[in-house]
Order: C-alpha cells, then structure tokens, then sequence
C-alpha cells in the first residue's frame, strides 16, 4: 500500500513537471515576443516568471529522484525516467538561460528581421512543444510516443533551415550592419535554435526508451 502511494504521488508530480515545462515555453515564447516589439514591461514578467518555472523544476526534479531512487518496483525503469528528467530539466534551463542572455547583452535586432525571429521562435516552441506529449505518452503507449516525436523531429529540422536562412540574410545581404552586430545576431539565432535542439536529444531518449519497454 506505501509503495502504491509512493508510486502515485511520483506519477503526479511527474506531471506536475511536464506542466511546468509546458508553461516554461509559453513564457519564453511571450517573452522572446516581447523583446523584439520592444515591450520592456512583459519581458521582463516573462524573465522574473521563466526563473520561478526554471526553479521549481529544479526542485521538483530533486523531489522525483529522491522517491524513484526509494522505490524498488521502479527500479528496472530508473535510469530512463532519470534521464528523461535530466533532458526535460534542460529546455526548461534554456529557455531561462536564453531569456537571461537577451536580457544581459541586449541584442539590437533590426525591424527587417523581425518576421525571422519570430518564425525561428515559432518553429523552436513547436519542436519542445511536440516533446511533452510524447514524455506523457511514454508510460502509455510506444505507438503514441512515435506518432508525436516524428513532429519534434519534423520542427527541429524546420528551425535548423529557418536559422540557417537568417544567418545568410544577416551575413549576405544586411550591409548596413557592423560585422559585430552580425556575430550578435547570429548568436542569438543560436539560442533559440538551441530550444529545438534539446527537443530533438530528448525525442531521441524518448525514441529509445519507447523501444526498451515495449
């Protein structure tokens, strides 16, 4: 009877931490928006909520590991569930980490390039997007988890072009611009494209586990 406790309460605050990671990418897409339409006020919202979410992620990953590691019918399924935590916990971190950067180094981002931020945002949210569901769905059903990783996979390589086009725009044909100011935007393309990456090394975790266990 503990140990169904035990395992209840885990699975709750396993979604708990799937929400927390789902309202991590709703702020940093406000945020990020925010930013380039020069809106101070709901950026720095978006900054001060992102590092509660990155936070109490934190924490709650401590929770989890911490109950895993007392349970021993969960032991033969640990180490996927602790890495899906490790890999889950770091979007979370980026998404916090990134709205730091844009916030310390305060990049100039001209007006023209405006629509390929935000397509580059877009497309970087909906890669992460596509990863939560397909966590949840790994305790469910394999066929499930596949159906929705293929779309984390379809989005990352959608971001990957979308930065790639950005970064000859800027590089190509923005002569107005210092070469500084170039290397600027160019990193800061990588931050966001670096959302959909973390999606991808966790689709690819969440690919293998689904094959482990069914």
């Amino acid at each position: 009877m503990l140990f169904r406790r035990r395992t209840r309460r885990t699975i709750a605050d396993l979604d708990k931490f799937f929400e927390i990671a789902d309202q991590s990418l709703l702020v940093f897409e406000e945020g990020v928006k925010s930013y380039l339409y020069h809106d101070e006020g709901r950026f720095l919202s978006s900054l001060k909520s992102i590092t509660t979410l990155d936070e109490d992620s934190n924490n709650l990953r401590r929770q989890i590991e911490t109950s895993i590691y007392s349970q021993p019918a969960m032991s033969g399924l640990s180490g996927d569930i602790l890495k899906l935590l490790e890999r889950l916990n770091n979007i979370i971190y980026t998404l916090s980490n990134d709205m730091f950067q844009f916030e310390v180094e305060k990049p100039y981002i001209p007006v023209e390039l405006r629509t390929d931020y935000l397509k580059l945002l877009e497309l970087s949210v909906k890669a992460a997007s596509y990863a939560i569901p397909a966590a949840r769905a790994i305790f469910r059903s394999a066929d499930e988890v596949q159906d929705t990783v293929h779309r984390v996979y379809f989005y990352q390589r959608e971001a990957n072009r979308q930065s790639k086009e950005l970064k000859r725009k800027v590089f190509q044909e923005m002569e107005n611009l210092k070469l500084s100011e170039k290397f600027h935007l160019r990193y800061f393309a990588l931050h966001i494209e670096d959302l959909s990456s973390a999606a991808m090394k966790m689709a690819d975790h969440l690919s293998i586990m689904s094959v482990r266990r069914y």
